[in-house]
């Protein structure tokens, strides 16, 4: 089930893919070293990219999910450094903000976002937490008229180049899930910093973050006892982290075509030997099925993804992505494995997609307690509600 894509989708979605193919695909090779892709990000800033879920009122285009899906699938397909430097400011971070922050901190923050004058970072996990959000240690007490953070985060992206930080927290030492809520924190700010780095396979760094008696004002409490409103916006993580995963996959598609083009054996290109030809077809026949159901989770998205469809297409697209850039590596022999050729980045960003915005394990989870909580008796899965 694909949703109708209108003139004005088609042609912003093409603009995309001319830059990305045009110059974002030479300069890849260099982001792998931790070095942070701000050409790239000033070109897609100029684009209106980087406001894609900005309201139009602070000077975003405001778009879907499902667009915004897009795009990121298109800058995927050459470079995984930019497009998860993207999904930082298209994501769940600037949605938690347009939602749910004060009027006055959206009118600070956002239109920053979308010039790209403000990168942002969202900080969730913990040393000793990461699914296990009700152990989170993190906590913001109401101390007089102000604030005050206290706790580490880890494994955080764009630390070192954000400006404004979402962080999940607990709000006055309130137990549980529940206690969870959400503050900005303006890069800078006495009693912030980071304090470690970690460069990962993808080729970006991610970080550790201490909040050592961080004073902030009332107004950068965005949402106490908000942890299923951060939730559902959370849920939008799981349709735009799969896009990367299929951009991956059908970029490491795109190079195994034109390698088996290219590439003789026994006096003829491998693509006439029947077994690289089944390879080729399995491949496309698992992202065309893959792609199907990330779009329709997208196209649920009112304004936020249906959690099961979300689930659902993060857990497929994810484990997809990984057979099909590893398959890429097969077609290629050992040139794969080599750094001189683009699948071997494709496989290494794969590779993220299943432990970011929710792993596999914990989806399936909640995809089995959902299935089993809402099949009709009488209708079967058509009670689920999803046709």
């Amino acid at each position: 089930m694909f949703p109708a894509l209108n003139d004005t989708q088609r042609q912003f979605v093409g603009t995309i893919r001319q830059l990305a193919q045009g110059e974002f695909r030479e300069r890849a090779p260099r982001y792998q070293d931790g070095t942070f892709p701000w050409e790239n990000i000033k070109a897609l800033a100029e684009l209106g990219v980087l406001g894609m879920a900005v309201p139009e009122e602070y000077g975003g285009l405001g778009l879907p999910v499902f667009d915004t899906a897009l795009v990121l699938e298109e800058i995927a397909k050459v470079c995984y450094v930019t497009a998860m430097a993207v999904l930082g400011e298209v994501g769940v971070q600037t949605r938690i903000i347009s939602h749910y922050a004060p009027e006055a901190l959206k009118r600070r923050v956002l239109p920053a976002v979308c010039n790209g004058e403000c990168l942002l970072a969202i900080c969730m996990t913990e040393p000793d937490a990461g699914t296990d959000v009700a152990n989170y240690k993190t906590n913001t007490d109401h101390v007089g008229n102000t604030l005050r953070l206290n706790g580490v985060k880890t494994l955080i992206s764009r630390a070192e180049e954000a400006g404004w930080f979402v962080v999940f927290t607990r709000v006055d030492k309130k137990p549980g899930r529940e206690g969870i809520g959400c503050v900005l924190v303006e890069k800078g700010t006495p009693g912030f910093s980071v304090t470690g780095t970690y460069h990962t396979m993808g080729g970006e760094n991610l970080h550790e973050i201490r909040f050592d008696n961080v004073e902030l004002p009332p107004e950068n409490l965005v949402l106490e006892d908000g942890f299923r409103k951060l939730l559902n916006a959370f849920n939008t993580q799981r349709c735009l982290n799969p896009s990367i995963s299929l951009g991956l996959a059908e970029g490491a598609l795109e190079e195994a075509v034109k390698y088996v083009k290219e590439r003789r054996a026994f006096g003829r290109a491998i693509a006439d030997f029947q077994g690289m030809r089944w390879k080729i077809a399995e491949m496309y026949r698992d992202i065309e099925a893959s792609r199907s159901i990330l779009y329709r989770a997208c196209a649920s998205a009112d304004p936020f993804p249906d959690p099961l469809l979300a689930a659902a297409a993060k857990v497929t697209v994810n484990e997809m992505a990984l057979r099909v850039t590893s398959e890429a590596i097969q077609v290629h022999g050992g040139y794969g494995f080599t750094d001189e050729f683009p699948v071997s980045r494709f496989y290494r960003g794969a590779r993220y997609g299943t432990l970011g915005g929710g792993t596999t394990e914990t989806l399936k989870d909640l995809i089995g307690r959902r299935v089993l909580a809402g099949i009709d008796p009488t209708d079967g899965i058509l009670g689920l509600g999803a046709f």
